[in-house]
């Protein structure tokens, strides 16, 4: 499986934006279908965006409009950048990858990164 290291997170004010960063390990991500998820205390782990090997995008309602998630295959890397953050978008974000296409339920997902706090405070 590919190994994923995420980066960028921080604090910021409502209205800002960041840029999160999953870099990947290993010769396949390109095949790879990845998406965000994020967690936010007492709550379950929820969907936020996918895209495919192709380019393909799907976000989440809560979302659109606001996050575009990209990637690029010649630096292994996918990222998803958060515009007009709201306090509602504080939580723990997690890239995550797998072969396949199904529900973008966690489950789905065997490849995980580690997490980065996202707090967006008023």
């Amino acid at each position: 499986q590919v190994q994923l290291v995420e980066s960028g997170g921080g604090l910021v004010q409502t209205g800002g934006s960041l840029r999160l960063s999953c870099a990947a390990s290993g010769r396949t991500f390109s095949d790879y279908n990845m998406a965000w998820f994020r967690q936010a205390p007492g709550k379950e782990r929820e969907f936020v965006g996918a895209i495919s090997w192709s380019g393909g995008t799907l976000y989440a309602d809560s979302v659109k409009g606001r996050f575009t998630i990209s990637r690029d295959n010649t630096k292994n890397t996918v990222y998803l950048q958060m515009n007009s953050l709201k306090p509602e978008d504080t939580a723990v974000y997690y890239c995550a990858a797998r072969l396949n296409f199904g529900p973008y339920n966690p489950n789905n997902y065997p490849a995980w990164g580690q997490g980065t706090q996202v707090t967006v405070s008023s």
